[in-house]
Formats: C-alpha cells, sequence, structure tokens
C-alpha cells in the first residue's frame, strides 16, 4: 500500500501565488492541497478545522500576520509543520516566525522542484531552511534581542521556549559529545557529515541529536541550530 499523500493548507493573501501553489502541487501525487487561507485569522481556523500536515504560511497578511498565526497553529499535541513563504532580502519577519515555532522556510523565487522537496521534508518531520541563506539567516537571528512583549506571546504552552538564551546551567545536562554534536549542527552539518568529522557512525550521530532534541526542547534541527547560536556554541 502507497503512503497516504501529505496533506497542505495554503497561506497567502495573494490568490496568484495561492493558484501557482496548487497546480505545482496538482501534478504531484504524494501532496495533495486540502484548503486555503488568505489571513492569518483563516488560517488559523481552517489549521483546526482540516487538521492538515503541513502549512505554507505567507508572512505579511491583513490582520493577523503569519507569525502569530504560526504560533497559534504549531501550538498542542498533533500540530501541523509550518514552513514560512519569505523573501527573505526584505521581509524581517522571518525572524519572529522561526521563534513561533516554524520549521522552517522559504524563498517565493525557490525552484519549483526545492518548493515540493521543502514540503515533502517538513512533512517528514524535519526541518529545512532555503538553501544558499542558512548562515546568513542564523547569524542575523542569533544576534537579534528577545522581542519584547508579554510573556504569553512569547513562550508556548506546555513547554519551555526554545529559542530563549541559553545560559550556561542550561547545557548542564549535556554531555561533552552532546555538545560537540550541537557545534556541528550549528555549523549545518548533517548527521552523516557529523558522523564523519567525529569518527562516529551515522546511527549513533543520529542518536545524539535526538538526545539534544529531548534535553535542550527543541522542535526540530532548525531550533537546534538557533540555540547552537544562542549558545555560542556556533562560531
Amino acid at each position: 500500500m502507497s503512503a497516504a499523500p501529505v496533506e497542505v493548507l495554503l497561506v497567502d493573501d495573494q490568490p496568484l501565488v495561492r493558484a501557482g501553489l496548487r497546480v505545482l502541487m496538482a501534478d504531484s501525487p504524494d501532496l495533495v492541497v486540502v484548503g486555503e487561507a488568505g489571513t492569518g485569522t483563516e488560517a488559523v481556523r481552517l489549521a483546526r478545522e482540516l487538521r492538515p500536515d503541513v502549512v505554507v504560511m505567507d508572512v505579511r497578511m491583513p490582520g493577523m500576520d503569519g507569525i502569530e498565526a504560526t504560533r497559534i497553529v504549531t501550538t498542542g499535541p498533533d500540530a501541523p509543520r509550518v514552513l514560512v513563504l519569505t523573501t527573505f532580502d526584505d521581509d524581517e519577519y522571518v525572524y519572529g516566525a522561526l521563534r513561533s515555532g516554524a520549521s522552517g522556510f522559504l524563498v517565493k523565487d525557490m525552484a519549483v522542484d526545492d518548493i515540493l522537496a521543502a514540503v515533502r521534508v517538513v512533512a517528514a518531520g524535519d526541518a529545512l531552511i532555503a538553501p544558499g541563506v542558512t548562515r546568513r539567516l542564523i547569524e542575523e537571528f542569533a544576534a537579534r534581542p528577545e522581542p519584547a512583549g508579554p510573556p504569553s506571546a512569547r513562550t508556548r504552552p506546555g513547554r519551555a521556549e526554545p529559542t530563549a538564551s541559553l545560559p550556561p546551567r542550561a547545557l548542564a545536562g549535556v554531555t561533552a559529545r552532546e555538545r560537540e554534536v550541537l557545534v556541528l549542527v550549528g555549523r549545518g552539518l548533517s548527521n552523516g557529515e557529523i558522523a564523519e568529522r567525529l569518527h562516529i557512525s551515522a546511527a549513533t550521530a543520529k542518536a545524539h541529536v535526538a538526545r539534544l532534541f529531548t534535553k535542550l526542547d527543541a522542535r526540530d534541527r532548525v531550533q537546534l541550530v538557533i540555540l547552537a547560536y544562542e549558545a555560542g556554541l556556533a562560531p
């Protein structure tokens, strides 16, 4: 039996953008668009009603923007994964979106195959940042102070804020080897590359990363990268 297709909710205030993405996904049997929204408020409502696997989320929208929508959508058990759709160079909101629980972001001018691959990667439980801008994004993100606001706007119920700055004691439960792995994750290395660098098996590298997820309360690899930078472990 073939796996069920990935259910996708498209969120963008530009109908033409949604239409383009819908057409692209219609040609992929493993992806199915289950709904569309033009505002953050509508995105939250449809995410709750349709329970998609992935929400492709625009950032700049009238009313509730994609940052707040992402924060709400990713809260709670069995929450969908969110891929932020941004133009990066002129979209400062991407940093807030990552803080709000997004698993990564897409650049609107990415190649078609890259967009579809990104949806699949996120649906599989991994995280993705558009190629070519990873280091620039994380360096600028890590250098920014935590935005001011009430605690309810900066934390997610039931878990510690995954991107708050890490004091030394926050890494107290991390072993020396796990710290080495976190440094390499922060540099953008894959599990295979980490295994090669540390002369361990790929399975062992994967196990170390999995333990870091648990110990640092990180949702995915994007948040581990951010944590590495904020802890001063990645140059």
